[in-house]
């Protein structure tokens, strides 16, 4: 599949209503090497993968930048331009005066000028300084959201990023920033597959003009907070028998036709290959009734930190 191939959606709060295309390379891992992940990225632009998410926190940002230089010499890619670029704020720069200064250390990682979107990586404040992972509760902090969202819209304007946005933010949590936001919030990236369909926070965010990006859209299987739910669910099993399909296609495409955009996982040719296949066919009412009837468990139960009280707002 080319990169034109890939359907794009428009990023209405971005600076030049950005397109940012409905699949990109999920970067984060607990056990792939440097080496792993930028010989992953070549790969995937070379399949057609032009949309590529990281964070300061998934130590990756170096060797995606390395990837991307690679890229432009070996023409790969025209310019840096052809290539969506997303990386988060991490919850110990949550704070107004550690926002821009992060984002310029996130670029000099990447060896970039600007980002294509800059996400609020989680509505949770860390204090400055080294703490053990997961959080303690003396390690949290109060959250200043306006304060560190006012920052994060002189980030746009600067033209350091051209879009920003949040991850892991509820309805509750988005209805607070958009009281006070000057731009709105492009992205909201959570958790969601068919073991947690997000139906509330979907049906909020399409009314507010607020992509999704479903992160473990597999059920992040393997992952110390994923687990196989998804793979192993015995009717999407059924669903992909039905189609000729994977049911890492069959999610995906659930995803896509849901209007959701995605952040896939895999530095496995093949699986990164299929995961681009989702567009020539379609599901069937019967698919979705199906779909409908999974019981929902969402995996991150805390977040980052082994104590904090309503990160989810009770939302499901």
């Amino acid at each position: 599949m080319s990169a034109s191939e890939v359907p794009l959606v428009v990023l209405s709060s971005s600076s030049n209503h950005r397109n940012m295309p409905v699949i990109g390379l999920g970067t984060a891992s607990v056990s792939s090497t440097s080496d792993a992940t930028k010989e992953a990225v070549l790969e995937a632009i070379k399949l057609g993968y032009t949309h590529f998410d990281t964070a300061s926190i998934y130590g990756t940002e170096e060797p995606l930048g390395e990837a991307i230089s690679e890229a432009l010499q070996l023409g790969l890619i025209g310019s840096r331009d052809e290539l969506f670029i997303t990386s988060k704020l991490w919850c110990s720069d949550n704070h107004p005066n550690l926002v821009v200064p992060a984002l310029r250390k996130t670029l000099q990682s990447l060896k970039l000028e600007y980002l294509d979107l800059y996400l609020i990586h989680w509505p949770i404040a860390v204090k400055p300084g080294k703490w053990e992972f997961p959080y303690l509760e003396e390690a949290l902090t109060s959250f200043d959201l306006e304060g560190v969202w006012i920052a994060m819209e002189e980030c746009q304007k600067l033209g350091l990023t051209k879009s920003i946005g949040v991850s892991n933010f509820t309805c509750k949590k988005l209805e607070n920033l958009l009281s006070f936001a000057t731009i709105p919030p492009s992205v909201d990236q959570v958790e969601m597959n068919p073991t947690l369909q997000q139906k509330k926070l979907r049906e909020y965010c399409q009314e507010k003009g607020i992509i999704i990006t479903a992160y473990s859209p597999l059920g992040a299987k393997g992952c110390p907070w994923g687990s196989s739910n998804v793979m192993d669910n015995e009717l999407l099993k059924e669903i992909a028998e039905t189609h000729g399909k994977s049911v890492a296609q069959i999610c995906l495409r659930w995803l896509y036709e849901l209007g959701v955009t995605i952040a896939v996982k895999s530095y496995d040719k093949e699986r990164m290959k299929q995961n681009l296949e989702i567009f020539a066919w379609s599901l069937t009412k019967d698919d979705y009734e199906k779909i409908d009837k999974i019981k929902q468990h969402r995996s991150i139960k805390n977040g980052p930190a082994k104590f904090i009280v309503d990160l989810w707002d009770g939302e499901n």
